[in-house]
Order: structure tokens, then C-alpha cells, then sequence
């Protein structure tokens, strides 16, 4: 495993270094559009320009970026004692896949079932996954889908896709102002001064347009390939640190059954998740594709009937895919034999209550829960002016923790 993250970071190394290409030939295109008279300054000006915007968009991403993805998709942080279980997953696939420090834990509001990590560093990751995924997945197929994304942070996944996604964004945000302001500028700048001179321009604004449409598509592409080959890596990574394969393909089928296009906008943030909401069903397998189609990452994981290490995924994937498999040579050679453990939950388990999992978001948002005998839970929220509060259902009196309490209640109750 060792041996493929440094290769991961090889070619995390070359791919960014080819987009940052791509970059600066748009900016030299757009650049030497806007300067025609002088075509070498305009170059010179244009990736000056490209790179001032992709370095101010890396800098706000390296700070901040992980909190606002996080933020974007309207995740609220926990602690054990909010989630025990699954908490305790996230520690036990810490410990597994060996990373320094334990991820921070978030749950999204949403009944739709996925996940996703981020994270610049391994020591500053964080994972979060959907009240619909806690709802849906037994602790076998949760235990999958965390592995899967602790995979992700200890193969420095979200390291690349946040230095590409940047990368990405600032092609597209360049193209787009260049091609929205492109007749406007034609216009106003009215350089006519000879046929000659309005020759070079046409000729000039015809390859500028031409590099400002290929250059995010191209960008694109690099990201999107790369982002799927991470994705069968992780789905061994995952295999490896539960050695139960079952787990996974068992929650991917759920969270592919169960997806909504409904569920995220943000073209940045869905290509993170295990599967990919915009693509609905996740089947699909084309170029523009972040994610593998997801019957054939099921194949595989189910195809492990000979163990759970890499060896046993290298092996599945041939089994289907024929060819040089997606591991490699040097990766496979640091990895040993392991079996597949039995199932620790009970295939038919009965599914967490929606409601239970919506008291975890209440605890994370600071309400307290009081629970009367006949089984009601009633909301606290902090600094209520009610000391006292009236079961609805059988109308016992419960008295109010002090620490959910405000100033003027808790001074009203001192006072009786």
C-alpha cells in the first residue's frame, strides 16, 4: 500500500504539473488575444495573470478549503458520545489503515445515503456522511463505506482532488470571463489599423477561442481519469483495512439504489462522494465520468472469494477486467495474503429509525433530549426560559438540566 501511495503522489505530481500547462496556455492565449499589437507582452501578461489566480485560489483552498466543502454540504460536526457507533468506526479504520491522527466526524441532514472526506494533510482530515446512510447501512456496510473514505486521506486522495479541483476551477473561471467578455472587448477597443493587423487578430481570437473551449475540457478529462482509477484503489484500500469485501459491495448497491439528482449542485463537492449524486444511478462509465461504473466495483468486491488484501482485489479485477490490472506490479509486492472475516451484524439487522439518527443531528446542534418513561423524546433547545416541561403524550412534568437553562430561569428557580 505504501508503494501505491507514493506512486499516487508521483502522478498527482505530473497531472497537476500538466494542468498548470494547460492554465498557462489558456492565459497566454487569452493574453496574446489582448494585446495583439504586441502578442509577446500579452503572453507574458496572460499566464502572469493565470498563475496570480490559481495561486490566490490554492492559498484560500489550503486554509479554508476543507471547511468550506464541508459547509457547502451543510455538515455538522459530532463526537462520540453524539454517534457512538459510529465514532467508533472511524477510530477502527483509523487504527487500521495507520493514520496519525483521528479524522473529524460530520453528519449531513439529508436521507439521500453517501459520504465523502477531506482533508490537505492526513493529520487534518475529516469524514462526513448523510442521516440517510446511517439509516440504511448495517455496522458491516457502514464499516465499508468508512474504510473506503479513510482510504481516500491515507492514499492523499483529498490532497489531489483539492490541488486538481482548484486547478480545474481556475480553467473554467478564466475561459468563462474570456469567451463572456471576448465581443465586448472586440468592440470596444476598435484596433482596425490596417487589413494586415486585423488579418493577425482574426487569426489570433480564433485560436484564443479555440484553447479557452479545449482547455477546461482537457482539464477535465486528466481529472476525471485520474479520479477514477483513486476509486478502485480506495474500494481495495477499504477491502484491506475491514477484510470483509461483502461490507462495501453490499453499501454501494444500497447508496446506488437510493440516489437523487436532487441531492447536491455543487460540481466541486459530488465527484468526493463514493458515488457521484449527479450521475443518479452511478453506471455510468464514459470519459466524462468521475467515478467507475458502480455494478463493476461491486463485481469486483464480490469477486474476493479468495481473501481481502490487494493481491485478492488485483486478482478480482483481472477476473473481469482482463489485462495488466490497476494495482501494479510494485504495489502488489508489499502486500500479503489476509482472509475475509465473517459478517459481524446480521445480514437481515433491522434499520436505525430516521428518528434516532435525527436526535444525533439535535445533540451536535446543542439541544438537549429528555426521554419521559412513556417513551416521548422532547427537544431542549440551550438557554430556554422554561425550568419545567409537559410530556404531550401522558403529561408528566420533567424538570429542565441547568445547563439548558437561561440566566433569567436559572435565577427564577434560585429564587423559589
Amino acid at each position: 500500500m505504501w508503494e501505491a501511495i507514493r506512486s499516487n503522489k508521483r502522478k498527482s505530481f505530473w497531472l497537476i504539473v500538466l494542468m498548470a500547462l494547460v492554465l498557462a496556455a489558456l492565459g497566454a492565449a487569452i493574453g496574446s488575444y489582448l494585446f495583439t499589437q504586441n502578442p509577446e507582452d500579452g503572453i507574458f501578461v496572460g499566464v502572469l495573470v493565470a498563475m496570480i489566480v490559481w495561486i490566490i485560489m490554492l492559498a484560500v483552498s489550503f486554509s479554508s478549503g476543507d471547511r468550506i466543502l464541508l459547509a457547502t454540504a451543510g455538515a455538522r460536526e459530532i463526537k462520540h458520545d453524539d454517534a457512538p457507533q459510529l465514532y467508533n468506526i472511524v477510530e477502527e479504520m483509523k487504527i487500521a489503515s495507520g493514520l496519525p491522527k483521528m479524522p473529524r466526524v460530520f453528519i449531513i441532514d439529508n436521507s439521500v445515503p453517501n459520504a465523502f472526506a477531506v482533508g490537505i494533510k492526513p493529520d487534518r482530515a475529516a469524514v462526513a456522511v448523510t442521516t440517510g446512510l446511517m439509516s440504511r447501512l448495517n455496522r458491516d456496510e457502514l464499516q465499508g463505506v468508512i474504510a473506503h473514505e479513510i482510504a481516500h486521506i491515507s492514499n492523499r486522495d483529498t490532497y489531489f482532488m483539492t490541488l486538481a479541483g482548484v486547478t480545474v476551477g481556475a480553467v473554467i473561471i478564466l475561459a468563462d470571463l474570456f469567451i463572456r467578455g471576448m465581443f465586448y472587448s472586440s468592440l470596444s477597443r476598435g484596433r482596425r489599423s490596417s487589413r494586415d493587423s486585423g488579418q493577425l487578430q482574426l487569426i489570433i481570437m480564433v485560436i484564443s477561442i479555440i484553447v479557452a473551449i479545449l482547455a477546461p475540457i482537457l482539464t477535465q478529462l486528466l481529472y476525471f481519469a485520474c479520479s477514477r482509477q483513486r476509486e478502485y484503489l480506495a474500494d481495495a484500500g477499504s477491502a484491506q483495512f475491514t477484510r470483509y469485501p461483502a461490507g462495501l459491495a453490499s453499501a454501494l448497491e444500497k447508496i446506488s439504489q437510493n440516489q437523487s439528482e436532487n441531492f447536491t449542485k455543487s460540481r466541486t463537492l459530488a465527484p468526493m462522494y463514493i458515488v457521484n449524486p449527479l450521475a443518479a444511478t452511478g453506471k455510468s462509465n464514459n470519459l466524462f465520468s468521475t467515478h467507475p461504473s458502480t455494478e463493476d466495483r461491486i463485481r469486483i468486491l464480490r469477486g474476493m472469494t479468495s481473501g481481502s488484501s490487494l493481491k485478492a482485489y488485483e486478482k478480482a479485477y483481472q477476473g473481469i477486467h482482463g489485462g495488466s490490472g490497476i494495482l501494479g506490479k510494485s504495489t502488489l509486492q508489499d502486500s500479503k495474503d489476509q482472509g475475509i472475516r465473517s459478517a459481524q451484524t446480521d445480514k437481515h439487522e433491522a434499520k436505525k429509525s430516521m428518528r434516532d439518527v435525527k436526535d444525533i443531528l439535535h445533540k451536535a446542534a446543542g439541544y438537549g433530549l429528555l426521554t419521559c418513561s412513556c417513551g416521548v423524546k422532547m427537544k431542549i433547545p440551550k438557554e430556554t426560559d422554561y425550568s419545567k416541561v409537559k410530556c404531550p403524550r401522558c403529561g408528566t412534568v420533567h424538570g429542565v438540566p441547568m445547563e439548558f437553562l437561561s440566566a433569567a430561569a436559572i435565577a427564577m428557580s434560585q429564587k423559589k
